[in-house]
């Protein structure tokens, strides 16, 4: 079997490629081959089970998507995407990769035919849902999104629901809460002070906090996004139905039990190095985000998360800093 990651490059996708080699198979199928593509050269893993192929372009230029279905990928991940800060100060840019390049994504595979009809999964967004919003949202609450990201995320899901309804492929998308802790360096995403309000002081780093200690989020940990993406390629559509776009499962936390979370694992000393900033900018789009989430119909079709936010910060950690953080 052959799989497709877009956006390879990228933390989750390179989290994905590792846990890809590790496995060495996607459910009951062995992976015979990878490709790797992003706008950046993605690293070509040393020790794969299986061959690797990397690839460097701008997927949404006219004609790329169509050599990178060209070999008929079983399995395609599109994880590739400019995030929320970048589309909502760049709009045309936004468009160009977060629409146009899904739209050119979806019509090169639809262009195959002849009975190719690989999995797709999407990475979509809780942006897709906008205020005012109810205590917790369900699955049937409808999209509204108030920023541009969201709004090409929530158009990337209905084209994602009519493409597998006519046939042309079998897609799953999934509504990823916010990403925590991301390691690295800060990206352009206006929800970066989540990870980076943890991420920082654990390396002994200040950490600006943007907006009030009461705002909550959803979150699910790098480990988390990963599953995510694995058991939706692995998925029985006929369990999915027409229902194709799926809210994942995340801790729902306020920034001050995110804090607070921080001073238990590493002490008051790393918690104090949090500094606060206000930035009206970045708490305008946040007060558009949903909060909480009802992911029954997830967690019904296996899809699983963190229970707490202590446990987020124990698997970064473990995972990014070998078990050791600067006191």
């Amino acid at each position: 079997m052959e799989v497709l990651i877009l956006g390879a490059a990228g933390m989750v996708g390179r989290k994905l490629v590792e846990r890809l080699v590790k496995d060495g198979h996607l459910g009951e199928r062995k992976i015979d081959h990878a490709i790797l593509h992003d706008i950046v050269e993605p690293q070509a893993p040393p020790d794969a089970p299986f061959s690797v192929k990397t690839l460097m372009s701008d997927f949404s230029v006219p004609g790329e998507a169509e050599k990178l279905v060209a070999s008929r990928p079983a399995v395609i991940f599109h994880l590739a995407a400019i995030v929320s800060g970048e589309a909502e100060a760049d709009f045309e840019k936004g468009l160009r990769i977060n629409l146009d390049g899904t739209r050119h994504l979806f019509d090169a595979i639809r262009a195959i035919g002849d009975g190719y009809r690989p999995r797709v999964v999407f990475t979509s967004s809780i942006a897709v849902f906008g205020a005012p919003f109810p205590d917790a949202i369900g699955d049937e609450f409808f999209l509204t999104p108030l920023t541009s990201y969201g709004a090409q995320k929530a158009i990337g899901e209905l084209l994602l629901s009519d493409y597998t309804r006519r046939g042309f492929f079998d897609g799953v998308g999934i509504r990823l809460p916010t990403i925590c802790v991301r390691p690295g360096k800060p990206n352009k995403a206006a929800s970066g002070f989540f990870s980076g309000i943890i991420r920082e002081p654990l390396n002994g780093q200040e950490a600006v906090l943007p907006v009030p200690e009461d705002v909550r989020h959803t979150h699910a940990s790098p480990r988390s996004a990963v599953g995510f993406l694995v058991h939706a390629a692995t998925l029985d559509g006929d369990r999915l139905g027409p229902r194709r776009n799926l809210t994942m499962p995340g801790v729902s936390v306020t920034v001050a039990e995110q804090v607070d979370a921080l001073r238990r694992i590493a002490g008051d000393r790393v918690a104090a190095r949090i500094k606060r900033e206000p930035d009206p900018t970045i708490m305008k789009i946040v007060e558009g985000w949903p909060r909480r989430f009802d992911a029954s119909r997830a967690r019904e079709l296996g899809f699983r998360a963190e229970e707490s936010f202590d446990e987020i910060i124990r698997i970064h950690i473990e995972e990014e800093l070998g078990g050791r953080f600067v006191e």
